[in-house]
């Protein structure tokens, strides 16, 4: 089947976030929304048919996972990244967020020390903060055009309180999928310490041609059971609103650990329709995942050669994965108030600020291409008459 990706689906009157939640973030009407990150591209048919079918039955009361939706997730790990997993690894989490909260509460306590990376998706300081560890940050270096870790960095930085490191792999915003040498080096300096490894791998099956997710736990054995890996559907097949994620923890004690503090709080349910889009993506979704990510990359080489060609100010850098590209704007010599407000003043986009994803984004923007081609047009030469 060819799926079509050019396909304009309004989505004002929706109460999407994305659209109708321009006026509240914003403060300012009839801009061009590439900020949140979820896709203007319809949920494949496979997903929609598979709620409608559970529809049909008029009563939507308790559920639990059966046995087929395990074997999906045990099915995608394998063909999709050659991870051998099992069923008994699997957990739930109401979105990967909360999965990496439900994590810092399960494995460390207030007072100690947690890393992160920055610039990263910022949720991530909310969790630290949130629930009242320190903070460390160890920032990223950027080398040849990409981020990596700064190792030496790190070492300097821990300390014996220090009981967990947060991990986002692939990247937001920089679009990196880590290699296996990066992450056991970084893996390697966490087991020397006794350093707990959380992993949000929400972009994992958004990686483009010629690069390899590698999930950290299947690393080695050892690292396996010194990480917790949180992942879903919901950015790959458009489904953020159904609230369904998925958590790996392969070591035993600490499955234990975290089912109790799910239990505490009485989310491991779930809800019906999450659990059935989950296993109806992760058994029929690869020939609509192949296609998008073709469609996705011929969008970033538009962006890529607009920029070239129209903005040679603006450093591009070159995703690896995920759907959202990282614009350095610093040469416009803006601080990070000033940019956003250029840009919704004068652009009329409503892009990412760069300085809410801490260390080293102040002075960049992300944009998000998951949208049909011409919508990303009518950004880009916005862009182009703005800053040009």
């Amino acid at each position: 089947m060819k799926y079509n990706f050019d396909e304009i689906i309004p989505r004002e009157g929706t109460n999407c976030i994305k659209h109708d939640g321009l006026k509240k973030f914003f403060k300012k009407d009839g801009l061009l929304p590439l900020w949140v990150a979820d896709m203007d591209f319809r949920t494949p048919d496979f997903i929609i048919d598979a709620m409608k079918s559970r529809m049909e039955h008029e009563i939507f009361g308790y559920t639990f996972r059966p046995d087929s939706y395990f074997e999906a997730v045990v099915n995608w790990m394998k063909r999709r990244f050659g991870w051998e997993i099992q069923k008994e690894w699997i957990n739930f989490s109401p979105g990967v967020v909360a999965g990496l909260t439900l994590g810092i509460e399960t494995f460390s306590k207030p007072g100690d020390g947690v890393v992160v990376m920055p610039p990263v998706y910022f949720p991530f300081f909310d969790c630290i903060k949130g629930t009242k560890r320190k903070m460390i940050e160890n920032p990223l270096k950027k080398e040849n055009g990409r981020y990596t870790f700064d190792l030496e960095d790190l070492k300097n930085k821990i300390d014996e309180n220090t009981k967990l490191l947060l991990l986002c792999n692939p990247q937001n915003p920089g679009g990196m999928v880590w290699t296996r040498e990066e992450l056991t080096a970084l893996s390697n300096i966490c087991l020397e310490n006794d350093i707990m490894i959380i992993s949000d791998e929400i972009h994992s099956d958004l990686v483009y041609k010629g690069h390899q997710h590698i999930p950290l736990a299947s690393i080695s054995e050892e690292v396996a059971n010194n990480c917790m890996i949180s992942m879903a559907p919901s950015k790959t097949f458009n489904v953020a609103g159904l609230s369904s994620s998925l958590v790996i923890i392969p070591d035993k004690t600490k499955f234990a650990r975290y089912e109790r503090t799910l239990g505490v709080g009485h989310l491991g349910m779930g809800n019906i329709f999450g659990s059935i889009a989950l296993e109806a993506a992760y058994t029929n979704g690869d020939d609509w995942l192949d296609q998008m990510l073709d469609y996705l990359w011929d969008n970033y080489l538009l962006l890529e050669d607009f920029m070239t060609k129209n903005l040679p100010k603006v450093e591009v850098m070159k995703p690896e994965a995920t759907y959202l590209v990282w614009l350095d704007f610093t040469a416009y010599g803006m601080n990070n108030d000033e940019l956003i407000k250029f840009t919704m003043d004068r652009a009329k986009l409503a892009l990412n600020d760069g300085g809410r994803f801490g260390t080293g984004g102040d002075g960049w923007l992300r944009i998000n291409i998951g949208c049909p081609r011409s919508i990303l047009e009518e950004a880009l030469q916005r862009l182009g008459k703005a800053f040009g």
